[in-house]
């Protein structure tokens, strides 16, 4: 048996009522896809073991939505960890360990590993 199958008497995801709304700055969860840690805590249709990134050399900013018209919610400095959780068309959304939690144009992040 599943140990999360014992967590309640109705199984791991209950049809409980709602469950409050995390701050959306600071965790990494959107709608379609959530971090891997979030498992059992909220339900969405797929979870992600983040891919670790570094900012670039020229730093980067950290934006609400895809786009350069969004706003600027954080400066990231060169060399600083980004873990990317999904990327589509030029953008990668993911987060800084801890939080915030936004979007980096792909092009502005390098592989560590590489």
């Amino acid at each position: 048996m599943h140990p999360l199958s014992e967590s309640t008497p109705l199984g791991p995801f209950p049809l409980a009522g709602p469950v409050e709304k995390p701050d959306p700055l600071r965790t990494p969860l959107r709608g379609d896809i959530a971090h891997v840690d979030l498992a059992g805590t909220y339900f969405v249709p797929h979870y992600v073991v983040p891919l670790q990134r570094m900012v670039g050399d020229t730093g980067a900013n950290l934006r609400g939505e895809p786009s350069d018209a969004s706003e600027i919610l954080w400066d990231l400095s060169p060399g600083q960890r980004f873990d990317l959780m999904d990327s589509a068309r030029g953008w990668a959304w993911g987060w800084l360990p801890g939080g915030p939690v936004g979007y980096v144009k792909l092009a502005e992040l390098l592989d560590p590993f590489s």
